[in-house]
């Protein structure tokens, strides 16, 4: 049981933690036209049928292929006004769940436009370097949407941990129309683009009932709430090689002005050059099934590495080669990671400012074995304002969304504990790493940022309500 009390000072009110089913019909989808895949009209009429994922989405397009229907329930229309090369692949696509959905695909410099009502747009791109003998820098290429670079000097290859044959998922977000269309390009810089897919999606509002199960909204200057957040103090390179220390100091974590600061200093302490924070909710927050939302700013600056993520309360719980008797994450010896889970709501690196990632860890797919299952999205001025960070669970799906866009999906496909270890609960991670395997590969820590730290306006934990 949680007690909640909201940011307005209203009565506390008590929620049993409970597992919810969040039904998933996919609706009749009309047939298309060859100029249009489907209206804004036509799918308003249809998202209380849709899945939450689909909701919003005015045009899908299997680029060079046929209708395609994929797990989220997005339904994708036959390439009809796609001119280009058109090219088929034999060989299985890794890192997707929709490896159809990437077999066909177009090559050269595109150009298209696609009806849509005046508004504002959110744009996914689905890629898959073709070439299984590609080197880095072979193929790269600007994404323009009406005149505008919104994805620059893409090369495939590396953003897909430089594995051809790997699906790629890039989303961009707050695209305008103002002339009733969207004006596509691949514009060439080394070799010739290439384009798997396309979605197009405008905002919908959720109607649905959820409850607030679990709050902070960082009201009360000082330590952080000890009923809902202890801290993992750590040295320096516990886990991903990282380069601080973790601390419980006020100077590392502490609420100021109604947020939550996690804050990196450049200092020696024991075996660092650096100290940070990594707070969560673990015992005090843990849930199964349900919405997060997460208000936060992230840090600037080569080295940083930001992140609000969720791990299983029970870490052993699909562990083959240890047991219980230490919190030590990544261990070489110990198969609990990636057995019993992981799932990231928010990364961000500072050496690739303004790209945010979300992913799911499992020990069917992991980078280990180039499965890794993760979508990302061009985002804008992350460490100069707040932005909404969140994830919806079921027993069927994973979703996670910037600014209530859905970038990322990762359904339950029924295949055991390997592919979906997230039917046991978790709870939140709130931490700023320094250095490390993935926040030091742009090259050395830039030391003139610090102090740099992470700010996190509210955590909230949803579930759906019982309409009966």
């Amino acid at each position: 049981m949680i007690k909640i009390t909201n940011k307005l000072g209203l009565s506390s009110l008590v929620f049993a933690m409970s597992t919810m089913l969040v039904g998933c019909v996919q609706g009749d989808v009309q047939s298309k036209s060859t100029q249009v895949t489907q209206t804004q009209d036509e799918n308003s009429d249809r998202q209380q049928s849709v899945s939450p994922f689909a909701m919003g989405v005015v045009h899908a397009i299997n680029v060079g292929g046929n209708e395609y229907h994929d797990l989220s329930g997005i339904v994708y229309s036959a390439d009809k006004i796609i001119s280009g090369e058109t090219r088929t692949l034999n060989e299985a696509i890794k890192g997707t769940q929709n490896p159809t959905l990437f077999q066909s695909y177009r090559q050269g410099e595109l150009e298209f436009s696609l009806p849509v009502e005046d508004g504002t747009f959110a744009l996914t791109f689905l890629f898959a370097e073709p070439n299984e003998s590609a080197q880095i820098g072979q193929r790269v290429f600007d994404v323009l949407v009406n005149d505008q670079v919104v994805i620059p000097d893409l090369d495939i290859l590396p953003a897909r941990d430089v594995k051809p044959l790997s699906a790629l998922t890039r989303s961009v977000s707050n695209i305008q129309s103002e002339d009733g269309k969207l004006n596509i390009k691949l514009q060439a810089k080394v070799g010739e683009p290439v384009l798997n897919g396309v979605i197009v999606r405008k905002s919908v509002q959720d109607t649905r009932n959820w409850s607030l199960i679990f709050q902070d909204e960082f009201n009360q200057d000082g330590k952080p709430d000890p009923s809902k957040w202890s801290y993992n103090i750590w040295p320096a390179g516990q886990v991903n090689d990282e380069d601080q220390a973790y601390t419980d100091r006020l100077k590392n974590a502490r609420v100021e002005n109604g947020n939550l600061i996690i804050e990196a200093h450049k200092e020696e302490y024991g075996n660092a050059q650096y100290t940070s924070a990594r707070l969560l909710t673990k015992g005090k927050a843990d849930f199964l099934y349900g919405k997060v939302e997460m208000r936060i700013k992230v840090p600037a600056g080569q080295g940083t590495w930001p992140a609000a993520w969720m791990m299983p309360t029970d870490f052993f719980k699909y562990a083959t080669t240890c047991s219980p008797g230490g919190e030590r994450q990544g261990d070489a010896k110990c198969d609990a990671w990636p057995n019993s889970g992981e799932i990231d709501i928010l990364e961000h690196v500072g050496y690739d400012m303004n790209r945010v990632h979300g992913t799911v860890h499992t020990k069917s797919y992991y980078w280990v074995n180039f499965e890794q299952r993760k979508g990302s999205i061009e985002a804008e001025a992350v460490s100069e304002n707040f932005r909404l960070y969140s994830l919806e669970w079921t027993p069927e799906y994973i979703f996670i969304s910037y600014d209530d866009i859905p970038y990322f999906y990762y359904h339950n496909e029924g295949e055991g504990w390997e592919a979906w270890p997230f039917d046991h609960p978790y709870h939140i991670i709130l931490n700023l790493a320094i250095g490390g395997g993935w926040g030091g590969a742009g090259g050395p820590t830039d030391d003139s940022i610090f102090p740099v730290r992470m700010e996190v306006d509210y955590v909230r934990i949803y579930q759906l309500a019982d309409d009966n």
